[in-house]
């Protein structure tokens, strides 16, 4: 998609420069001529984007509407009723989250279906503006475990959009499925550079912060040079620094 627009961006400019420095076009043509190839450009620029997020994103009522018309088949020609409850909102989804709650919610129907018993399933979805929560609920004998509902990439293909799942079964009287996909991926903190160095590297690194020598630390931890000279050394391998200057920088941009 880069690439494309890289090349629709350069194809428009290099007319542009084509048409203004053109000696034969007078300062009028030339005018009205960049003006129409700018505009070209812009309207394909807009398609482009359209194209471009249907791609990356789909309405919710649109992405739950393709989730029926691949359930319903699997219960064609069976005694059990399909309820679908499309979700209430009209926002959009990311596509891989619609794509993954899709085929999480076609697999969990499958696993349902293979029990005693069933004579109705729910599928709903709730859409919150953190997440979407895919629930399947059938009035089977209640045994389905953790277990025996996680095989078939579903464990996988939750992990990978940080995503749970949540089983609530109740012998007699039915198993609840709860598959929830966060809808805003929260950045993990930036690990701290200084955790792989130990406790006697932190006191060097401490007192190199505050522009000591080498003699000092030996003297103020009670050990010798060359164990300084060799905690100065892991101290700079261990964070990828360069020099003590930067071992400093980085222990005062932490502390």
């Amino acid at each position: 998609m880069i690439a494309e627009l890289g090349e629709a961006y350069s194809a428009a400019l290099t007319g542009l420069l084509g048409g203004l420095r053109s000696r034969t076009l007078d300062e009028a043509v030339a005018r009205a001529t960049a003006t129409d190839l700018a505009a070209s450009a812009l309207v394909e620029l807009r398609a482009e984007a359209e194209r471009d997020q249907e791609i990356a994103e789909e309405p919710a009522g649109h992405a739950f509407a393709r989730l029926a018309d691949v359930l319903r088949p699997l219960v064609r020609h069976s005694p059990v009723r399909l309820e679908l409850g499309a979700p209430d909102s009209t926002r959009t989804v990311a596509a891989d989250v619609a794509h993954t709650a899709r085929v999480l919610v076609r697999i969990l129907l499958l696993k349902v279906l293979e029990q005693e018993g069933v004579t109705r399933v729910q599928v709903a979805w709730q859409i919150t503006d953190d997440e979407l929560r895919a629930t399947v609920r059938d009035d089977g004998p209640g045994t389905l475990t953790h277990g025996a509902l996680t095989t078939g990439g579903i464990a996988e293909r939750l992990d990978v959009l940080r995503g749970r799942l949540d089983i609530d079964a109740v012998p007699g009287w039915g198993t609840t499925v709860s598959a929830t996909i966060p809808l805003r991926v929260s950045q993990d903190p930036a690990p701290d550079p200084l955790t792989a160095l130990g406790e006697r590297e932190l006191q060097v690194l401490a007192r190199l912060a505050l522009g000591h020598r080498n003699r000092a630390f030996a003297q103020e931890l009670h050990i010798s040079e060359s164990t300084v000279k060799f905690h100065v050394a892991k101290i700079l391998t261990k964070p990828g620094v360069e020099s003590r200057g930067a071992a400093a920088a980085l222990f005062h941009a932490v502390a």
